[in-house]
């Protein structure tokens, strides 16, 4: 399927990520031209050589950091993709302390504010832009031990959704996506951690914490990255001119609510 973005600029920021990667991959596919920016710089070196991209590290849970990355890429994109994002820190919501919600308010929501203030504006003056920022399951169906995740995500949707409101008359389309439980490095640290503290294999952590934690996800495996890619893709094309100040779930089922 032809997207109708070919020579169209892209901004992948998290681009080291599963889903970030993937994304390029899908986006390079189609004839855009990427910058990639990630925290990591050897890793991302790696991810836009493969790709032909240029690149900067930046660490954008800072105002600095986002300032740094503006200056080092400029604002001349017709897509941005904001897959950066932490799970945070996880337990009961009443003993979270100031600095989990700080870390994660930064990464998963301040990120984009910032970035965006300086990344949207340009898209809605020329008359076309698409803007996918990744969300969660969590937004529609929070989970207890991982407060700070949900409401920074929440957060985020909240955004999203009214930039959409505010500027998509100007052809700039804001949209979200949100996964749940897909095969990253995120979630491969969760197995990891989860197997060891049970003794089991990773497989079998998978297996346990599908029965006991997603019992809506029907599919009753994890999501691979491309299948999420996917769908950003698409938000990214000339073909989604008719969707925007939306959340799109690739969750496999695991919100158990009609998606309204």
């Amino acid at each position: 399927m032809d997207l109708r973005i070919s020579g169209k600029r892209a901004l992948i920021t998290g681009a080291t990520g599963g889903l970030g990667h993937e994304t390029c991959r899908f986006l390079a596919a189609e004839g855009a031209t990427l910058f990639l920016s990630d925290l990591d710089r050897d890793l991302l070196s790696d991810v836009a050589q493969e790709f032909g991209a240029d690149f900067a590290a930046a660490d954008v849970s800072t105002t600095n950091g986002c300032d740094g990355l503006v200056k080092a890429a400029g604002t001349d994109f017709d897509i941005w993709v904001h897959a950066t994002g932490v799970t945070g820190d996880k337990g009961d919501p009443l003993q979270m302390d100031d600095a989990a919600w700080d870390s994660a308010l930064n990464v998963d929501f301040l990120s984009a504010v910032r970035l965006a203030r300086h990344l949207c504006p340009p898209m809605a003056a020329r008359g076309w832009g698409r803007v996918v920022f990744i969300t969660s399951e969590n937004v529609a169906q929070p989970y207890p031990d991982e407060t700070v995740y949900n409401a920074a995500k929440s957060a985020l949707l909240s955004f999203a959704k009214s930039v959409a409101m505010a500027h998509s008359g100007s052809g700039m389309l804001v949209n979200c996506v949100a996964p749940a439980f897909i095969e990253t490095p995120m979630t491969d640290g969760m197995m990891k951690k989860r197997a060891e503290e049970k003794g089991t294999s990773i497989d079998a952590a998978v297996e346990s914490f599908l029965k006991e934690q997603r019992p809506y996800l029907v599919l009753g495996r994890r999501g691979r990255p491309e299948e999420v890619a996917a769908v950003i893709a698409l938000l990214c094309s000339d073909l989604a001119s008719f969707v925007t100040g939306a959340n799109w779930r690739v969750d496999g089922g695991a919100v158990g609510s009609i998606n309204i």
